[in-house]
Formats: C-alpha cells, sequence, structure tokens
C-alpha cells in the first residue's frame, strides 16, 4: 500500500475574514508533480444533539448561502482557536435553545467538507436538561422548536432535514 501525502513547499494568505481565511498552497504530490491547492481555514465548531422529553431541541433559521430555511441541531463556531470544545458546545446551546445540560457525551467529529476546508466539527448529544433563558450572539436569528424525535427523524427521510451537520450527528446520538 502506498504512502498518501502531499508535501506543503509553501503557503500563500488570499483572505482573511472575521469566520475564516483563506490560502494557495503549492504542494508537491508523490512522483514529484507540483500542484495548487486552495484552502479555506476555519477553527471549526460544535454542534450537539439536546433531547428533552423525548424531543429534540432544533433552531430554524434563514442560511445566506443557501437562500433557503433550514432546520437545525443547535451549533455554532469555535470562538477561538483552541477553546475547550465542552465549553463552545455548552456556550452553543445556551445561547441558541436557553438550555443547560447536565449531562454530555461526545460523539466524535466530521470533517465538513474536506476536499478544500478545514473545518472540524465536533458532535454531542446532550441530556438531563434545565431551561435557564436563550440569548442569541448578535446579528442572529433564529426559532428555537422542540420536535419529536421520530418526527425529526422522518423530517431527515423526508428530505425536510438537509442540513449535513444535524443529519450527521442524529446519526451517531441515535445510530440511525
Amino acid at each position: 500500500m502506498q504512502e498518501l501525502f502531499e508535501k506543503t513547499l509553501n503557503t500563500q494568505e488570499i483572505y482573511k475574514g472575521k469566520v475564516f481565511k483563506i490560502t494557495r498552497d503549492n504542494v508537491e504530490l508523490l512522483g514529484g508533480i507540483k500542484t495548487i491547492r486552495e484552502v479555506v481555514h476555519h477553527n471549526g465548531g460544535v454542534v450537539i444533539a439536546a433531547e428533552k422529553n423525548g424531543k429534540l431541541l432544533m433552531v430554524r433559521q434563514f442560511r445566506y448561502p443557501t437562500k433557503e430555511v433550514l432546520y437545525e441541531l443547535p451549533a455554532g463556531k469555535l470562538d477561538k482557536d483552541g477553546e475547550n470544545i465542552i465549553d463552545a458546545a455548552k456556550r452553543e446551546l445556551e445561547e441558541e435553545t436557553g438550555h443547560i445540560a447536565q449531562t454530555w457525551e461526545s460523539l466524535g467529529y466530521i470533517w465538513t467538507s474536506p476536499g478544500f476546508c478545514s473545518e472540524k466539527l465536533y458532535l454531542f448529544k446532550a441530556s438531563n436538561l434545565t431551561f435557564k433563558g436563550q440569548h442569541l450572539d448578535e446579528g442572529e436569528i433564529l426559532d428555537y422548536l422542540e420536535i419529536d424525535k421520530n418526527e425529526v427523524f422522518a423530517m431527515v427521510k423526508n428530505g425536510k432535514i438537509n442540513d449535513s451537520k444535524t443529519i450527521s450527528t442524529l446519526m451517531r446520538a441515535y445510530k440511525l
């Protein structure tokens, strides 16, 4: 079995925004072939499957890049590189749904689009919830919903939920 690896020769930052940056990397492939890789660098984020009395806490929000309203599990980006992952999950659950959870289970992680992006999302299952009060980030507009777990699974199956992070987290949390 051959070793699969690409050697970075040099990197040039071509864009830096508040959510991600983009680099153009010159790389060398096996056999000395040289090519260019454009990479979106992202700090990553968290996704939470939070269950309360047989219902999943969901959010519904307009996503500008898709020009659609999407149903999603609560989620958010790490505020900075190196932020404690479980602290970020707790923060995002409380911000978006107003709930705090006593029980947390790690479900691993996913790469969202590994062909061009370094975004790594950490998945969690949360339970034993208490409502404390929602406090959204500035500029964040969403509806918080509690939907029967089986209805959420049906929404995935019938194409009403198409958000990949939500589907992946549900698959891991409920072994669908």
